[in-house]
């Protein structure tokens, strides 16, 4: 296993909730290394950067407008496998079908408001690292 890095953001819901200890303790606990962390609110031009690929979607629209509803967490994650670590961590995107243990499955009942943000490969790691955290990339 090598070591990876991923970007996580905790998303307006869980800091409005007051997750967002909670969330880093559990992936601090888990072995991964925490290697950038930042508390901003972002516009919607960085949203429609972050999320380009989804932008034309008929369901981006509410996304948009919830990620930039308030302050979120960005953050950079190290350790083995840390790509799949965090997906299988955060669990499923519906918060109503996350199996229990995950943080969605044991924080979350929706599928927008999911609490967190997790890149889902290697090279989207490497391009929203680049997005949140240039001096990382």
């Amino acid at each position: 296993m090598s070591d990876e890095r991923t970007l996580v953001l905790i998303k307006p819901d869980a800091v409005r909730r007051g997750l967002t200890g909670a969330i880093l303790s559990r992936y601090e606990a888990k072995g991964l290394r925490l290697e950038a962390l930042e508390q901003r609110r972002i516009d919607g031009a960085m949203a429609d950067r972050h999320y380009a690929d989804h932008t034309e979607q008929p369901w981006y629209p509410p996304l948009r407008e919830f990620i930039t509803s308030g302050p979120l967490v960005a953050l950079v994650l190290q350790g083995p496998s840390a790509i799949e670590v965090v997906r299988q961590m955060n669990g499923a995107t519906n918060g109503m079908v996350a199996a229990p243990g995950t943080i969605r499955g044991d924080f979350s009942l929706s599928n927008r408001e999911n609490l967190v943000h997790a890149s889902d490969s290697e090279e989207s790691s490497v391009r929203e690292i680049g997005l949140w955290f240039p001096g990382l990339a």
